[in-house]
């Protein structure tokens, strides 16, 4: 008998969002039944298995990606660098960096490790002064984190953002004057604090002078990665620039675990093999339970109580514990910690974590890219880093409006 799955369950098993799930059901492409006691949607497990992601994926806006060279250098200060995704991406499309910052110590020796000519300041965000490249970057970038407002003006300015890192990337803007500013951030940025946190943000940027494209999501497996990623992304054109932006299209192939681990279109060769956390003995033999595919509600009940513990009684789909990748599916989101409780992130055939260049694939990092640091410290790096090719995609976009602009 076929499993009934949760709306997040189904979320999870296709790499979507639940909100996503929600208008498929609405829109007939996946059919619910109703849960007889609480009438909660659920789906069965045989119907999601048989929902294919490209036949959901609007072919429309799918296609063939073809390279777009800049017609001109074009050139990007970038804050909050991390282990370098964006950057590398964005260097990949053919734009060029002549700032990037970064506050981590092990990241910035990352970065130095693998761009010795790139321009990495390390430091405190706050003590720079951005002047001097007014005019010079037609492109400023960040992936700043996620802070709360104080909201006593309400006038959704510069100064209601103090305080925060937000207000040092707006800052930036504001002292370079870039033609393209691009802020990425998680997907929870759209409801934090009820929506008011983007939007001042947004009015920010708009009272400095940008004209910001409606924010979007971007799911890293419509380009070219194989992660159920999302990455909020919000962009915003100088105003009188006359340029036009457009996200970029998804690619038309959902790649798996298996092409990012194994010799393929992806990578030339079997991914090397790298340090990596391990688990204790007693959770190494409860995930030695789990199959290719499954998490924690595929293990025996008794176990299932015992590894669980009260979370077991409290309901919810929980995907990402005690779950074993299957190699035929994009990996579920990369965490900073691949053996934390929460958010197992399981090898489909030996029972351990995925190993430090397994985890950069996953990324789409070259297997050159090398981090430094504690083992905990590169998992971190790559956990919070954009996807390279998402990042490319991105870089790809940028360069068609600003070549539009040069015409």
């Amino acid at each position: 008998m076929s499993k009934c799955l949760s709306v997040s369950e189904a979320a999870e098993k296709l790499g979507v969002c639940a909100e996503t799930i929600r208008r498929w059901d609405n829109d007939g492409k996946l059919k619910a039944q109703r849960h007889p006691t609480n009438n909660y949607r659920t789906y069965s497990e045989e119907d999601i298995k048989k929902v294919s992601f490209l036949k959901i994926l609007d072919s429309s806006t799918a296609e063939e990606h073809k390279h777009i060279r800049p017609k001109r250098a074009y050139n990007s200060i970038e804050l909050f660098a991390g282990a370098g995704g964006l950057a590398l991406g964005l260097e990949n499309a053919g734009i060029q960096h002549i700032l990037l910052n970064e506050y981590d110590k092990n990241a910035c020796n990352t970065l130095r490790a693998n761009r010795p000519n790139w321009n990495i300041i390390e430091g405190d965000v706050a003590s720079l002064d951005f002047t001097s490249y007014q005019g010079k970057a037609d492109i400023v970038t960040g992936g700043f984190p996620c802070q709360s407002f104080s909201y006593a003006g309400k006038s959704r300015g510069l100064e209601d953002t103090r305080g925060t890192m937000f207000y040092q990337f707006a800052r930036c803007i504001k002292e370079v004057q870039p033609k393209i500013c691009v802020g990425e951030n998680v997907r929870g940025l759209l409801s934090h604090d009820n929506g008011r946190t983007l939007e001042t943000m947004v009015k920010t940027l708009e009272n400095l002078g940008y004209d910001v494209i409606k924010p979007q999501v971007l799911r890293a497996i419509n380009y070219q990665v194989p992660q159920k990623r999302e990455r909020l992304i919000i962009v915003g054109i100088k105003r009188g620039t006359g340029i036009k932006f457009k996200y970029p299209k998804p690619h038309p192939k959902i790649y798996t675990l298996k092409d990012a681990l194994k010799k393929g279109e992806l990578y030339p060769v079997d991914v090397p093999s790298s340090e990596g956390q391990i688990y204790p003995k007693r959770k190494k033999e409860i995930l030695s339970m789990v199959p290719q595919g499954g998490y924690w509600r595929d293990l025996p009940e008794n176990i299932q109580k015992e590894y669980m513990l009260k979370s077991f009684y409290l309901g919810g789909g929980k995907t990402g514990m005690a779950r074993r990748i299957s190699w035929n599916e994009p990996c579920l989101t990369l965490t900073c910690a691949p053996a934390q409780k929460q958010t197992e992130r399981c090898h489909p055939e030996e029972t351990r974590p995925f190993q430090i260049r397994e985890y950069a694939r996953i990324q789409t990092f070259p297997d050159n890219w090398e981090f430094k640091g504690s083992i905990g410290n590169q998992y971190k790096q790559i956990g919070n880093a954009v996807p390279v090719n998402l990042a490319y995609y991105i870089g790809q976009a940028l360069v068609e409006a600003l070549n539009e602009q040069e015409a």
